[in-house]
C-alpha cells in the first residue's frame, strides 16, 4: 500500500475507504485543523489524530492512512503514543520520583518523563537503594526482615556459587500472606477476583471480595495439612486458570508448600516429565475442560501420566463424568475434611527467602524441559514489574489470557494481588467475542495479550461493538509482534499504549519493557526494566558499548532480583554463565534472545539465538518437536524443526525440514498430506496449540564437525530463499 502525506490527503481519498460523504467531510475538516496546528508529520500531530479523530468504528484502513501518512518522512521508530506530563506524575513511578527524585538523582532531576532514563540507570547502579525503596512502596512485609538487600562477595568461590548475588539474606517471608494482607490499598470489601464462564456472556460478571478470597484460601490451606506432607513438598496444579486454581495456588504457598506449574494443554508424557522432575507429592486437576460445545478430558491425562494422589474438581456441579482412582480425592471430600475451619484464619508458614515457592518449566535444547524453581523472593519481582511498568494499583482490573503452567500465570496473580488490584479471569477461549465482551463488562484497565490473540481478534473482528474505554494500557509478551496488528489493537481503546514486555521463566519477570513515562513505538521496547542492565554482544562476543546501536545476542548483568540461582535437572552455572564475557568484573548472564538496539534507542527482538523457538508464546526446543516428527512416517530419515519469523514481522512460524530415507527416489512425497500428519502428531503428543506452517525437503541436513544439526544455517536459508515453503 502506498500512503500519502497527511497534507496530500483529499476528501475523495477518505471516501474511497468506504466512509460516508458526510462523515468523510467532518474527518477531513478536523484533520486540516490538526495539520494547521501541529504540522503534517510530527509525533504531536499523530497524538492529536489518534485521540481526537480516530475511533474503533472507523475502517482500520483509515487508521493506517493517518498513521503512515503522518510518519511518511519520519524514518524508523515513529512513536505511536506519547506520555502526558499530568498523567505521568500520577503513575507509581511518577509519584515516587516527585517525592524523592532529587534525593536519587540530585539537582539534575527535572520531572518523571525527562528523568526516567536517569532513574533507570540509578536503579542499576544503586540496586540496594532501589529494591529497598520498591519493596517499601509495595508494603511488602517480612516475619523476619532481611539482614541486607543484596550481598555480593567478590571472592572467586562466591562468584561461582552465587554469580547473581544473594538477595534478602536472613529474611523469612510468605508471598501469599502478602497477597491477602489488609493495608491502605486493600480492604475486606475490595473485589479481588472477577470472572465469567464461557457461554454466560449475557450474565453479570462474578466477583469475589478480598474477605471471601481469604476465607477460601485458608480453607484449602487447612485441607492441604490433612495430606500429611512435609513443608516444602511439591504440589502440582494442572487446571485452567480460573478462580479455583488461583485459590489453590495461593493456598499451597500460604501453607508452606511448593507449586508445580503444569499447563492444562499438555499430553500425558509431558505431564509425567514435570511430575517426575519436581518430585510432586500430589496434584490438583479437574475432570474436563469445557470449551464451547467441546469437552476436553483432563483427569484422564493426569491418570495416564501416573500422577501421585490427585484432588479432582468436577467441572459440572458436584458429579464426575468418570470414576476416580481409589487413591484420589474429590474436591468436595477434600474440603469436607476441614469444614469446621471455615472462616478461621490460617497462620501463614514463613520460610527462608531462598526456599522455593514454585517450580516452572522452560524448554532447553536437550529435549528435556528445564525445571526452574522460583524462590520466595521471585513473586516480588513479578509484583514489582507490575507496579513499575504497567503501573498496577488499587482500583485496577488486570486481565491476561494465560495459564498457571506458564510464568505469566503466577506473574498475573502476584502483579495484581500484591498491588491491591483485581484479577479478571475468563474461563473460555480468549479468541471469542465472549472474551472481548468480558473485558468490557469487567471494566478491565490493564489488558495483557500475545500477538497471535490480537491477530485472531482482528481477523474475526471479535471486538466489534465492545466498549474498551476503561483500558488505560495494554501489555504484550510471549512473542514478536506486528506493527499493523498492534496499531489495530491500540485503536480499539482510543490509542492507549502497548507496553511490550520480555523476560523469562528463570527471571520471574522482565528484563526489557515499555514504560508509561516514555514514548512508545509499535513492536518495540523502550527501556531495560528498572533494576536490570542488559548488553548486546557484538560479533566478537564482547558487549557493544552502552547506548550504541547494534544487533546481536542479548546478555544480562547477573545481579537481578528474583532471578533463578539453581535448576533441578541441570547445572545452573553451565547453562547461564559458562563461557560468557565479563563486564566490570562480573560474568554476564546468558539469555539467548537476539536483540537490536536502533539508532533512536528502541529495542527490537529477533528470536532465539539457540535452538529453542517461540511458538504462540510457548518456548519449545527443536529436539522435542523433532522427536515426534521423526516417527510420523516410515519414509522419514530425520527432521529439523525451525522457527522462522515472517518477512513482514510477527511471531515465529514452525517449518519442518524433512530428509527422506530415499532422498533421490522416483516418487514425489505428498507434502500437504505429510503436513497434516505432522500437525496431528504434534498436537496429540506435545501441545494442541502448535501448528506446522510449512514442510521443506532436503537431501541432507547441514551439520557441524561434531555432527550437530546447524539449525541457524537452515533458518537463514529459509529466510533468504524460502526454499519450497511459502510462509
Amino acid at each position: 500500500m502506498v500512503y500519502k502525506s497527511l497534507d496530500s490527503i483529499c476528501l475523495s481519498d477518505i471516501q474511497d475507504l468506504g466512509i460516508p460523504p458526510e462523515t468523510a467531510a467532518k474527518l477531513h475538516q478536523e484533520l486540516t485543523q490538526i495539520i494547521r496546528s501541529y504540522g503534517p508529520g510530527t509525533p504531536h500531530t499523530w497524538k492529536e489524530i489518534s485521540t481526537r479523530l480516530l475511533n474503533p468504528d472507523l475502517p482500520f484502513s483509515f487508521h493506517q492512512m493517518m498513521y503512515y501518512g503522518c510518519y511518511i518522512d519520519f524514518g524508523p521508530d515513529p512513536p505511536a503514543w506519547l506520555p502526558d506530563p499530568e498523567d505521568a506524575i500520577l503513575t507509581n513511578i511518577g509519584r515516587l520520583l516527585e517525592r524523592r527524585g532529587k534525593e536519587f538523582l540530585g539537582p539534575s532531576y527535572k520531572d518523571p518523563i525527562s528523568s526516567y532514563s536517569a532513574f533507570q540507570e540509578f536503579s542499576v547502579s544503586n540496586l540496594e537503594v532501589f529494591w529497598k525503596t520498591i519493596l517499601e512502596e509495595m508494603n511488602i512485609s517480612f516475619s523476619v526482615p532481611p539482614q541486607h538487600i543484596l550481598v555480593d562477595e567478590p571472592s572467586e568461590k562466591s562468584q561461582l556459587l552465587h554469580p547473581g548475588g544473594q538477595w534478602l539474606p536472613g529474611a523469612y517471608v510468605n508471598p501469599a500472606r502478602n497477597c491477602l494482607s489488609l493495608s491502605s490499598k486493600r480492604s475486606l470489601s475490595d473485589i479481588a477476583v472477577i470472572w465469567r464462564d464461557e457461554g454466560n456472556d449475557e450474565m453479570p460478571v462474578n466477583t469475589m471480595t478480598v474477605e471471601k478470597l481469604r476465607s477460601e484460601v485458608w480453607l484449602v490451606a487447612y485441607a492441604l495439612e490433612t495430606l500429611g506432607l512435609e513443608k516444602g513438598s511439591a504440589i502440582a496444579i494442572d487446571m485452567p486458570m480460573d478462580v479455583k486454581s488461583v485459590v489453590i495456588y495461593l493456598a499451597i504457598v500460604l501453607a508452606g508448600y511448593v507449586v508445580v506449574s503444569i499447563a492444562d494443554s499438555f499430553a500425558p508424557g509431558e505431564i509425567s516429565t514435570r511430575l517426575v522432575l519436581s518430585k510432586a507429592k500430589a496434584i490438583f486437576t479437574q475432570d474436563l475442560i469445557l470449551r464451547g460445545d467441546r469437552s476436553i478430558p483432563l483427569y484422564s491425562r493426569v491418570v495416564d501420566a501416573r500422577s501421585p494422589v490427585a484432588i479432582v474438581i468436577p467441572t459440572r456441579g458436584s458429579s464426575f463424568s468418570m470414576k476416580l482412582r481409589d487413591t484420589d480425592i474429590s474436591w468436595h471430600d477434600f474440603l469436607e475434611r476441614v469444614k469446621k475451619y471455615r472462616n478461621v484464619e490460617f497462620v501463614a508458614v514463613e520460610r527462608p527467602v531462598e526456599a522455593f515457592s514454585n517450580i516452572l518449566f522452560s524448554s532447553g535444547t536437550t529435549g528435556e524441559p528445564k525445571a526452574i524453581p522460583w524462590t520466595l523472593a521471585t513473586p516480588f519481582k513479578a509484583g514489582a514489574d507490575g507496579w513499575c511498568h504497567t503501573d498496577v494499583n488499587k482500583g485496577d482490573v488486570l486481565a491476561w489470557p494465560t495459564n498457571l503452567g506458564w510464568m505469566m500465570g503466577p506473574w498475573l496473580v502476584y502483579a495484581s494481588m500484591l498491588n491491591g488490584a483485581s484479577l479478571a479471569l475468563y474461563n473460555g477461549s480468549p479468541l471469542s467475542f465472549g472474551f472481548a465482551k468480558f473485558v468490557q463488562d469487567a471494566k478491565v484497565t490493564v489488558l495483557g495479550v500475545i500477538p497471535s490473540i490480537v491477530r485472531a481478534w482482528r481477523t474475526k473482528n471479535s471486538t466489534a461493538g465492545c466498549d474498551w474505554s476503561t483500558i488505560r494500557c495494554f501489555g504484550s509478551t510471549g512473542e514478536a509482534s506486528s506493527v499493523d496488528e498492534y496499531l489495530w489493537l491500540m485503536g480499539r481503546a482510543k490509542y492507549k499504549p502497548v507496553i511490550e514486555y520480555c523476560g523469562g521463566t528463570e527471571i520471574g519477570g522482565g528484563f526489557i519493557t515499555g514504560s508509561l513515562l516514555q514514548p512508545q513505538c509499535l513492536s518495540a521496547f523502550s527501556t531495560p526494566t528498572l533494576g536490570c542492565n542488559l548488553f548486546i554482544l557484538g560479533k566478537d562476543g564482547i558487549p557493544i558499548p552502552p547506548n550504541v546501536s547494534g544487533f546481536g545476542e542479548l546478555a544480562l548483568y547477573p545481579l537481578m532480583f528474583g532471578a533463578s540461582s539453581t535448576l533441578l535437572n541441570a547445572n545452573h552455572y553451565d547453562v547461564y554463565f559458562k563461557g560468557m564475557p565479563s563486564w566490570n568484573g562480573k560474568v554476564l548472564r546468558r539469555h539467548g534472545d537476539v536483540f537490536e538496539r536502533t539508532p533512536r534507542g528502541c529495542y527490537r527482538a529477533h528470536g532465539r539465538a539457540d535452538d529453542t523457538m517461540n511458538l504462540g508464546g510457548i518456548k519449545v526446543s527443536s529436539v522435542e518437536i523433532e522427536r515426534i516428527c521423526n516417527s510420523v512416517d516410515d519414509t522419514i530419515l530425520e527432521t529439523a524443526a525451525i522457527g522462522v519469523a515472517p518477512s513482514g514481522g510477527g511471531p515465529e512460524r514452525l517449518v519442518i525440514v524433512v530428509v527422506f530415507k530415499d532422498a533421490n527416489g522416483s516418487t514425489t512425497p505428498d507434502l500437504n498430506k505429510l503436513k497434516v500428519s505432522l500437525n496431528s502428531a504434534l498436537q496429540k503428543n506435545l501441545n494442541p496449540l502448535f501448528k506446522v506452517s510449512g514442510v521443506v525437503t532436503l537431501e541432507s541436513l547441514p551439520r557441524t564437525a561434531t555432527n550437530k544439526v546447524m539449525r541457524r544455517v537452515l533458518r537463514q536459508q529459509l529466510i533468504q530463499g524460502g526454499q519450497n515453503c511459502k510462509l
